[in-house]
């Protein structure tokens, strides 16, 4: 099945239902009925879930807000997005690039386009502590300011049995780096 050509929002809705069934231990306090009633509230963004799917990171719920009904959803593939693979971290990163610029662009700008927002440093351990995940892959990390003003970006993986982040040039990109998004309704 070609995804990128067959997906819609009944699609979408069967694929989040069958990986919310299979994966209750990532929401064990939210009702599916929950979800889709949430989903169909905010139809605008099934749009961003298709996206997160479309490019390989099985998107599930991770969490629910009992105040405000907003629902969570994370990249949770095992390794990080194979199609959002060999990137660097954001345009200014990509432009400061003199050779061997990324064909794939940057994690910030294509996170943007597709209406979602790369994970941040407690997210990602929050996904860590679910399930372990880029145990061969690492994950460009929503990067705070104070790091990326001195030309570095943090990214996040797991090894040895435990998860680590750590940082890199803004500009570095690696085959098997990409970048985990996070999607509220």
């Amino acid at each position: 099945m070609n995804k990128k050509n067959e997906l819609n929002e009944t699609i979408m809705l069967a694929i989040l239902e069958k990986r919310f069934e299979a994966n209750m231990h990532r929401h064990r306090q939210v009702r599916w009925e929950d979800v889709v009633k949430r989903i169909k509230l905010h139809s605008k963004k099934i749009s961003a879930l298709i996206n997160m799917e479309q490019t390989d990171g099985e998107p599930d719920v991770v969490g629910f807000d009992q105040k405000t009904g907003a629902i969570t959803f994370m990249d949770c593939a095992q390794q990080s997005p194979i199609s959002r693979r060999s990137v660097c971290y954001d345009q200014a990163a990509w432009d400061q690039r003199k050779e061997a610029k990324p064909k794939n662009g940057n994690a910030l700008s294509l996170a943007n386009e597709m209406g979602v927002i790369l994970l941040n440093e407690s997210q990602y351990l929050f996904l860590q502590s679910l399930e372990d995940i880029d145990t061969k892959s690492s994950s460009w990390l929503l990067t705070p300011n104070e790091i990326r003003e001195k030309g570095g970006a943090i990214f996040g993986d797991k090894r040895f049995g435990r998860a680590f982040i750590f940082h890199n040039g803004a500009d570095s990109y690696y085959a098997e780096r990409g970048f985990r998004t996070v999607l509220m309704i």
